[in-house]
């Protein structure tokens, strides 16, 4: 699906992620005894909104979460009593769940769609400007494309949060 530079940069990206969050929760024995730990993410930035926060942190209670502290607007972390794993059965939600918002997929498909949007755009002004016999004026063209799918992803993004 990507090239090998760009799957070695997402590594080398979550290697680091993986190696700064070990550093920011040191635990010693007495800390985990008897708790669970998660962290939850959002790939857009969603916990920059304390009313997103809120509203994720409710929704942790539910399972018996509490939040333990914000690390950035995509990383917050949690913990719960062990006993409290006992009520999940009942919940209708996932008590594990660690991502909020949209998906790396969903974001992919987002990026691959609005793509396909500029090169069929590309496609129709040139075919149209070919059958009027005129040239079409690329340099003009391309930005006018690039910034209309910025527009998109961007609009995307924030009806998701």
């Amino acid at each position: 699906m990507y090239n090998p530079a760009i799957r070695a940069a997402m590594a080398a990206a979550a290697r680091r992620r993986q190696e700064e969050e070990e550093k920011m929760t040191n635990y010693n024995k007495e800390d985990l005894e008897g708790w669970e730990f998660k962290i939850v993410r959002s790939n857009i930035g969603r916990f920059r909104n304390y009313k997103r926060v809120q509203e994720v942190c409710a929704e942790e209670a539910k399972a018996g979460w509490e939040l333990v502290e914000k690390f950035d607007d995509n990383r917050i972390r949690f913990k719960r009593r062990i006993e409290k794993r006992s009520n999940d059965q009942f919940l209708n939600t996932d008590p594990y769940r660690t991502t909020v918002g949209l998906k790396d997929g969903a974001i992919a498909g987002i990026i691959l769609l609005a793509v396909g949007v500029a090169i069929a755009l590309t496609v129709l002004i040139s075919s149209m400007a070919k059958d009027k016999g005129g040239e079409v004026n690329m340099p003009v063209i391309l930005p006018f494309i690039a910034i209309l799918v910025a527009v998109v992803i961007v609009i995307v993004t924030r009806l998701k949060r």
